[in-house]
């Protein structure tokens, strides 16, 4: 079966010229109020974001073409998804439109519209407008009815609803006017393939072919204002989103996650560092606020939030915006509450989980960097003691650093600081050093190490602290004193390898002192231990299945992308894991990143608590960590959560040494 149809029915090719005309004005209102509002974001500081234009353009046409970001959120994400691949249908079946009458039947006398090709057409675009009416009015429901905790409606949300509603549905009294006219009676073949339209024209009342004419050119003028006035109306509305968010799809990071920028302590020009005021955030910074599409999808998941403390990062997005409207020299923390940004665990699972791209951590580490190397603020005075042994003792606890490498003591480890050879080098890190149950799991490590036959390297007295708590507190002086010395001393020992059991050492070594000139390979253990079990290099003795749930730390999951290696491990041991809700890269914060190991947790209730809830929910006896940080929260959480009769806390190093073979 074939069919066509004629493109200008009823209107006339008369109609062609003032279309284009009011087509260009509307591009252009919507463009010069882009340019207008570049004034908005050009307050901040310039930051390269047009590098690698391939790269980032192959980047945007990805996210926005395939919705990924938007669809793996079940609430609502799925019906956004839907109206903007309907819209993406809908957008293509317009141009193609117009190629087809303004350029192949004038020029080239060719007709694509037609035969099956045009049944397809036809019907491709009526199921796609059906679909655009159904996720709209789900949305709908959804915003003004339902109405999710923390989901913000302003008066402007309905008009938005009502003028997309308005769209669709005129074009479809449009298509249902002239297909009364012209199909339903005189190719009812050809009608089928327009299912919406053709229930539209039989709904449509009875009227006589100069009515059915009046009605379908009154709408077709009535539904090109409507989608022109849409288009106009991008950049002054709520509905600047569509634009801002697929562009910042181009203007992401092309970091690796988490790369945070070194500051240049040498500069003499430099008369401040951190953000304190609207002029020293970046651009895009400040674009990312009419990015936001106040889905609130981070805040859901913001560990700090749940748990009831003062910080959104949805708001705070927001909030930079409020403040950029009043001018560049207007003060953030005006706006922005100090407690929030205080609460920030750097957890990463706001910006993992924003379909905008948006950039919340770092702006966190800007103003944190201001309080702390402009202001001398802390969180807490136990911070304040804290980042004071750091400075003396290179560790948090403010014991002596002569006496670091003393858990080691008859082991068979070699001391690499006193130019003894090994094959790796264990950067064990304050806590597996000074704390007596993380020091359980730096013996786990190297009796699994010594029963694969790798020779274990230790620095002792001359490793330092790694610096990650200090920065994520906004001291980056004192990071940058840590790392320098940490840096001399491991290249001194000319080690090529090194394995970490902390995730926060690991994400430090191995991104943020490349900025440093360290350049080391260094993995995580969950990775090297993997690895041994893959090269059949360690063996081990699964022994009777046991049941146990797996906490995926932030720093090793969200910040480096390490699900599989460890669960693989644990399974060779004969482990099962019974998954938590919050798992992958959903998984919860234990509430100790971004320095807040070193700080009371005084605000709302315990994150801590809060994820060993989630873990007691699974009846699996037995938790078990990747992270020193996660191991002393879970066993504080334990102890707070009344979970001790049903529940404890192995770290994965220790489960891995039980079960080694023979």
């Amino acid at each position: 079966m074939g069919g066509t149809r004629e493109i200008y029915w009823n209107v006339g090719s008369g109609v062609v010229l003032p279309m284009y005309l009011l087509a260009i004005a509307a591009f252009a209102l919507m463009a010069w109020g882009v340019w207008k509002r570049s004034a908005h974001w050009r307050q901040g500081r310039s930051l390269d974001r047009f590098n690698s234009i391939g790269e980032r353009t192959k980047r945007m046409l990805s996210e926005v073409l395939t919705q990924r970001k938007v669809s793996r959120v079940r609430e609502g994400g799925i019906y956004h998804a839907l109206f903007f691949l309907g819209f993406m249908i809908l957008f293509a079946g317009t141009l193609l439109v117009m190629l087809q009458a303004d350029l192949l039947t004038p020029v080239f006398e060719a007709n694509l519209l037609q035969g099956n090709f045009y049944l397809l057409f036809s019907l491709a675009l009526d199921i796609a407008g059906a679909v655009m009416i159904l996720t709209l009015a789900g949305l709908f429901v959804r915003r003004f009815f339902v109405k999710p905790p923390g989901l913000e409606t302003a008066k402007e949300d309905y008009w938005i609803h009502g003028l997309l509603f308005a769209i669709l549905i005129t074009g479809f009294l449009l298509e249902g006017a002239r297909m009364a006219a012209t199909e339903v009676v005189q190719n009812p073949e050809l009608a089928r393939f327009s299912p919406v339209g053709l229930a539209t024209a039989r709904m449509l009342p009875e009227m006589t072919p100069q009515g059915l004419s009046a009605l379908h050119s009154s709408l077709w003028w009535v539904h090109l204002a409507l989608a022109l006035g849409f288009i106009a109306a991008l950049p002054f509305t709520k509905l600047k989103h569509l634009l801002y968010t697929s562009a910042n799809a181009f203007f992401a990071p092309l970091d690796e996650r988490g790369s945070i920028s070194t500051i240049d302590l040498e500069d003499e020009e430099a008369e401040q560092f951190g953000a304190a005021t609207v002029a020293d955030l970046t651009w895009k910074d400040i674009f990312d606020a009419d990015a936001c599409m106040n889905c609130k999808r981070c805040q859901d998941r913001c560990p700090a939030h749940v748990t009831e403390k003062p910080l959104s990062p949805m708001k705070l997005i927001n909030q930079v915006g409020e403040a950029a409207a009043a001018g560049r020299e207007q003060a953030l923390l005006e706006t922005i509450d100090e407690e929030a940004v205080w609460s920030c665990t750097t957890c990463f699972a706001c910006q993992d989980i924003c379909p905008a791209n948006n950039e919340h951590v770092n702006k966190v580490i800007e103003l944190r960097r201001n309080l702390s190397l402009m202001e001398g603020a802390f969180p807490g005075d136990e911070v304040r003691a804290a980042v004071g042994n750091l400075e003396v003792n290179a560790n948090p606890f403010g014991m002596a650093f002569a006496s670091r490498g003393d858990w080691a003591e008859g082991l068979d480890v070699a001391r690499v600081n006193e130019g003894e050879q090994a094959d790796i080098l264990y950067f064990v890190g304050c806590y597996a050093s000074f704390d007596k149950r993380n020091q359980e799991v730096a013996r786990s490590f190297v009796k699994i190490c010594n029963a694969a036959g790798i020779r274990v390297g230790l620095l002792g007295k001359d490793e330092k602290c790694c610096g990650e708590p200090a920065r994520k507190l906004g001291n980056e002086y004192l990071y940058q004193m840590l790392a320098q010395e940490n840096i001399e001393t491991i290249k001194a020992t000319g080690i090529e390898r090194i394995v970490t059991a902390c995730p926060h050492c690991f994400n430090t070594l191995s991104r943020d002192y490349r900025d440093l000139d360290f350049h080391i390979a260094t993995e995580h253990y969950t990775q090297f231990i993997h690895r041994l079990v893959g090269e059949e290099r360690l063996a081990l003795n699964p022994a009777d299945e046991q049941l146990c749930t797996y906490h995926d730390s932030c720093y090793l999951g969200r910040y480096k992308d390490i699900y599989r290696e460890p669960r693989e491990v644990l399974d060779a041991a004969g482990w099962k894991i019974t998954e938590m809700d919050k798992s992958g890269r959903d998984s919860f914060c234990c509430s100790a990143g971004g320095g807040r190991i070193l700080a009371e947790e005084k605000l709302g209730s315990r994150i801590n608590v809060e994820r060993v809830r989630q873990a007691a929910e699974t009846s699996a006896p037995v938790l078990v960590s990747n992270c020193p940080f996660c191991l002393t929260m879970f066993e504080d959480g334990i102890k707070t959560g009344d979970c001790e009769e049903t529940l404890r806390v192995r770290d994965l190093a220790e489960v891995i040494a039980e079960r080694i073979g023979d």
